[in-house]
């Protein structure tokens, strides 16, 4: 079992810069594929970015590459979305979640965080 804390979100300007952090319990986060998810109102969740267990090995929605880095820290249990260059399309509740392999759905995941709210102005 593995609970995932979300911080960090809020409000920011277009051009902006924001860092998600998602804290997990347990000594098993290093186990984990981690990921980012978004849902944007009336729109369905979607997948931004994931890593492997290791951090070796990240991949990105075509939309956030380049502006969007996924990192973690396996002895502080907490991964990261830096996030720069926001949009205004960034807006939504960001969601992280852990899983047994770093791919692009949310079916690949088992725990799934409560979220935090993005909002960018333009």
């Amino acid at each position: 079992q593995v609970q995932l804390v979300e911080s960090g979100g809020g409000l920011v300007q277009a051009g902006g810069s924001l860092r998600l952090s998602c804290a997990a319990s347990g000594r098993t986060f290093s186990t984990y594929a981690m990921g980012w998810f978004r849902q944007a109102p009336g729109k369905e969740r979607e997948f931004v970015a994931t890593i492997n267990r290791s951090g070796g090995y990240t991949y990105y929605v075509d939309s956030v590459k380049g502006r969007f880095t996924i990192s973690r820290d396996n002895a502080k249990n907490t991964v990261y979305l830096q996030m720069n260059t926001l949009k205004p399309e960034d807006t939504a509740v960001y969601y992280c979640a852990a899983g047994g392999l770093p791919r692009a759905t949310m079916r690949a995941y088992d725990y799934w965080g409560q979220g935090t709210q993005v909002t960018v102005s333009s």
